[in-house]
């Protein structure tokens, strides 16, 4: 019971967040439904359509919170801006959360959606026929895991990922990070513990199969496209966003990289428009509209 009313709270507060922080700042929806085909049963969609988009890719949007709290409502604000600033047709993915549906539930929707997303890819309106696939925090980790699971058809489609102050790796690696910035910020260690422990539910974090969900670890970085990144001062999961900076370096993946050392965890989605966000909004459109 208390379970259910702690994911009740964090997801009404989630929404508050989000519709506090953009309040006044976004017009009237303009969004149409998707469904998606899915391995168990349809996958919800909302696709942000540009007509503009005709030279640009096309991205598919794995939203934050957590795998547990955010939403498509959430992350309305930032995609519906995203595609407006950038001219790309946005399709943010509705993917099944934790604890209804621990891992690799979400995973596997993300990996059916960006597959299904790229053989329909001529049904979305205008793009050069490219994807870019992108994510915050467990969104961000959600894009990373993705690119490295795709098939070699649809990896081929993909010309970068966006990287928001993701989870790269399992709280048991224990960074400084985790104990610098505990508390002061939305984003705690202490919550970051409880979203893994509900994501992975039953699935020991040093299991093979947990290992999905820790890019960090991977020995196919190489594999990854073009990225661009982003991590924040105060949150915990900084030090690992660094270090998934200097590995993807290391493993020669094309990188822009920015940290932001006055920000803090979700102020590139959730907080709305300040001088960080649009600092870093109007990187990642110049960025997007550099890849080829």
């Amino acid at each position: 019971m208390f379970q259910r009313l702690k994911v009740w709270g964090l997801r009404r507060f989630y929404h508050h967040i989000s519709d506090r922080g953009w309040k006044g700042h976004i017009g009237p929806p303009t969004w149409n439904p998707l469904q998606i085909p899915g391995p168990a049963g349809p996958i919800h969609a909302r696709m942000y359509a540009s007509q503009s988009g005709g030279n640009k890719p096309l991205i598919v949007y794995f939203h934050g919170g957590g795998w547990v709290i955010g939403d498509l409502d959430t992350h309305h604000p930032f995609c519906q801006t995203l595609s407006d600033r950038s001219g790309c047709t946005v399709i943010s993915i509705d993917y099944r959360l934790a604890p209804e549906h621990p891992f690799p539930a979400a995973l596997d929707d993300c990996l059916t959606a960006t597959r299904w997303i790229a053989g329909h890819i001529g049904d979305f309106g205008p793009s050069n026929h490219t994807l870019v696939v992108a994510g915050d925090s467990a969104g961000g980790n959600l894009a990373v895991c993705t690119c490295l699971e795709l098939d070699a058809t649809t990896r081929a489609m993909v010309a970068g990922e966006v990287v928001k102050y993701p989870v790269v790796d399992h709280y048991s690696a224990n960074p400084p990070s985790y104990t610098e910035r505990a508390k002061g910020q939305t984003l705690t260690s202490g919550l970051m513990v409880w979203f893994w422990d509900t994501y992975l539910g039953r699935c020991p974090p040093d299991s093979p199969s947990a290992r999905r969900a820790m890019p960090l670890h991977s020995d196919q970085l190489d594999s990854l496209p073009p990225t661009f990144l982003i991590t924040a001062e105060y949150d915990p999961l900084r030090d690992e966003g660094v270090a998934f900076a200097g590995k993807l370096r290391d493993a020669g993946v094309p990188l822009q990289y920015h940290h932001f050392d006055a920000a803090a965890h979700g102020f590139a989605c959730s907080e709305g428009p300040n001088p960080d966000f649009e600092a870093y909004l109007g990187e990642l459109v110049d960025w997007l509209g550099r890849l080829r």
